[in-house]
């Protein structure tokens, strides 16, 4: 007979005791699929845990298992940002683009050999996961990189997602995880019959399965979905012997959360090629999506040293696999026209499954693809998904006695606004700008996006509702739109009126790296945006520019310094600025880099080499070009300094065949400090 606790003492020694037996048990039939008891045991210790809580609420914690249950629905999530940039990973197809990569990490880091550790890329949502004190307290999106839409609640729901770690963190220690939420392929089938009965449209694809579940406002909706999760990177913890990137993968199994199945060590770039070739075949009997591996430089201080670009690690990529393929036929070639102007060629086929998803369109790119394939209406085509996500047209295939239609020919003006078209290489552009009502809605959703101007609430639905409707004929007329006006529209009410006229009035502030990127220059993205603003520093001074001059910025080439000068030449972009100046945008400047006082590295061109006690190798290059220097991965005649620090292998001969001035690290904080180190006195 069992003996109810009575004491508070009691009360709460059994709460923890049932608290710890149901999290073992969730993590042994969850994560690694082992269950020690049977269904209806499990059941009997969930019901004397709810039981004692609903006896003892204010005993209730929010890691407790009982806490899984979704909560009310919210209005929005909220925006969060992350501890560490989530940054995407560069994606490679060829073996010889993956040798590429082995061969400029082992040049950068002045090395023989590099260790790799390799997992396979589930297909599905990436979130951040934060854990202080053990405990589970936020989760986020990926969103922009930088700020994510916070899904606690959401990811709460998740069975495998630990809410109490299993070994107890210090006190004061804040665990930051990166996963991915994904669905089984059995899970995946079984939610869309479920759908299907109830007169609900099916999922695609268990990714969008995953990514629709997830974003729930309505998080109760999401506990009945079936979400599994595997952890993939952990930041911000202090562990013994934390020295790779396997440990910390380790230390999250220790901890209780779900890592990647079929993850390994591979000491040469050969034995990544064969682990990606095991993983392709063993693809179609794996019971979840995966659409490629993750190949991650092994040692933590190697990572470090390797640093990032601005939106990708440069110690990891993505070896994708081939994409799946179908044959089906062409119906109609028609002609999309996007926000840059671009006339892109779209194949509509006959509907064909390839990888789970329904394809009915593909792109047939430009004029060059057009014109190399010969794809023409009625042809029977091989259709692949790139990436196992965009559809292409792989190419015609013959069939013996078909009369084939006429050559596809591009359109001598837009398809939307009839202006007439202009061919840049192999791309042909509609030259009516602004005045495009197709240009004009590509524009307004990037404009408005999280990376540009991050106005919060305008959509594509709300886009094409203002250019539809004729409130918006240009960029500059977003900042005259008004609560009335919003309330005709489909889908508004008085609050998310409100909310939509206040957010267009706050972006009216702009930090000019977003404004630029936001305004859609051709070949201008985010970083190009960050490199023009700091060596420009304010919108007039761009205005002015000549492409001359922009060449000469590093990191900007011809292409770039063209379109960046054709477009600030063109009247009518002219007069969309003027207006939004008129209507109180205000463009912020940034401090350029040629105006900054104590320059004294200006022009000078710096190589590291080795590691550096005083500081990480991207601390290092932040601190040379804050003073105007520039940091490259490689020792030439125009390098002017090479610092090297231990270990310091290759560069260092170069730098001493070639005559390059060495400074050791004493002598690098010196010249950091305006100084005058030894080895250049």
């Amino acid at each position: 007979m069992t003996v109810s606790p009575t004491t508070p003492q009691e009360v709460q020694k059994k709460l923890e005791e049932l608290r710890a037996t149901i999290r073992r048990h969730d993590h042994l039939y969850y994560v690694i699929n082992r269950p020690e008891i049977s269904d209806s045991e499990y059941d009997r210790l969930f019901r004397a845990l709810q039981a004692l809580e609903a006896q003892y609420p204010e005993r209730i914690t929010p890691d407790s298992p009982t806490q899984r249950v979704g909560a009310p629905p919210l209005e929005q999530f909220k925006k969060v940002p992350h501890e560490y940039p989530m940054l995407s990973l560069d994606s490679h197809l060829n073996i010889e683009d993956v040798k590429a990569f082995d061969q400029r990490v082992r040049r950068e880091l002045d090395v023989e050999a590099v260790e790799y550790a390799v997992e396979p890329k589930f297909d599905g949502l990436s979130v951040e996961l934060i854990y202080e004190n053990g405990s589970f307290v936020r989760g986020s999106t990926r969103g922009d990189g930088l700020i994510g839409e916070d899904i606690t609640l959401n990811l709460r729901t998740i069975r495998p997602l630990p809410l109490k770690l299993q070994e107890r963190m210090a006190p004061s220690l804040t665990l930051v995880v990166r996963g991915e939420v994904y669905m089984r392929l059995e899970d995946f089938h079984e939610l869309n019959r479920r759908l299907t009965e109830n007169n609900e449209e099916p999922f695609a694809n268990p990714r969008n399965g995953a990514a629709g579940s997830l974003r729930q406002l309505d998080s109760r909706i999401t506990a009945d979905r079936p979400l599994t999760l595997t952890c993939y990177d952990l930041r911000g913890a202090i562990f013994q012997g934390g020295k790779t990137h396997w440990d910390s993968i380790s230390l999250l199994e220790q901890l209780g959360l779900p890592i990647p199945q079929y993850r390994r060590r591979c000491q040469t770039i050969e034995e990544v090629i064969a682990f990606h070739k095991e993983m392709a075949e063993q693809r179609d009997q794996l019971p979840f999506e995966i659409d490629g591996i993750v190949v991650k430089v092994n040692r933590q201080n190697w990572q470090e040293a390797l640093g990032e670009k601005s939106r990708s690690p440069r110690w990891a990529i993505a070896f994708k696999f081939p994409a799946r393929k179908e044959i089906t036929k062409v119906h109609q070639i028609i002609v999309s026209v996007g926000r840059t102007g671009a006339l892109t060629p779209i194949a509509l086929l006959n509907p064909v499954e390839i990888g789970g998803v329904t394809v009915s369109r593909a792109t047939l790119h430009n004029v060059e693809e057009v014109a190399r394939k010969d794809i023409r209406p009625g042809d029977t085509v091989k259709v692949e998904r790139a990436g196992d996500v965009i559809p292409d047209i792989v190419e015609r295939v013959p069939v013996k006695g078909e009369v084939r239609s006429d050559p596809f020919v591009f359109p001598t003006e837009c398809p939307v606004c009839h202006s007439a078209t202009l061919q840049e290489g192999p791309i042909i552009y509609c030259t009516g700008q602004t005045v495009c009502p197709a240009q004009l809605k590509g524009s307004l959703e990037h404009f408005a996006s999280k990376g540009a101007m991050n106005i919060d609430g305008l959509g594509k639905k709300t886009v094409a509702q203002f250019v539809d409707q004729g409130l918006v004929k240009d960029l500059s007329d977003l900042f005259t739109v008004n609560k009335e006006q919003l309330l005709k529209l489909e889908g508004f009410a008085e609050k998310s009126a409100t909310q939509l006229v206040e957010a267009i009035e706050k972006s009216k502030q702009a930090p000019l790296p977003r404004f630029l990127f936001g305004l859609g220059i051709r070949h201008v993205g985010a970083h190009i945006a960050q490199v023009l603003a700091r060596h420009i520093g304010s919108l007039e001074g761009l205005m002015i520019s000549y492409k001359e001059d922009l060449q000469a910025l590093h990191e900007i080439g011809p292409e770039i310094a063209s379109s960046v000068e054709s477009f600030f030449q063109e009247p009518r972009n002219l007069d969309v600025l003027k207006r939004m100046e008129d209507l109180g945008v205000r463009v912020g400047t940034v401090e350029r880099l040629s105006d900054r006082t104590n320059q004294p590295l200006a022009g000078k061109i710096f190589v590291l080499t080795g590691t550096l006690e005083g500081f990480s190798r991207q601390e290092a290059k932040q601190k040379i070009e804050s003073q105007g220097g520039r940091v490259t991965s490689s020792v030439s005649k125009q390098t002017d300094y090479v610092v090297a620090g231990k270990e310091a292998g290759s560069k260092l001969n170069k730098a001493e065949q070639l005559k390059v001035t060495v400074l050791d690290e004493e002598e690098f904080k010196s010249i950091l400090d305006g100084g005058s180190p030894s080895a250049l006195e």
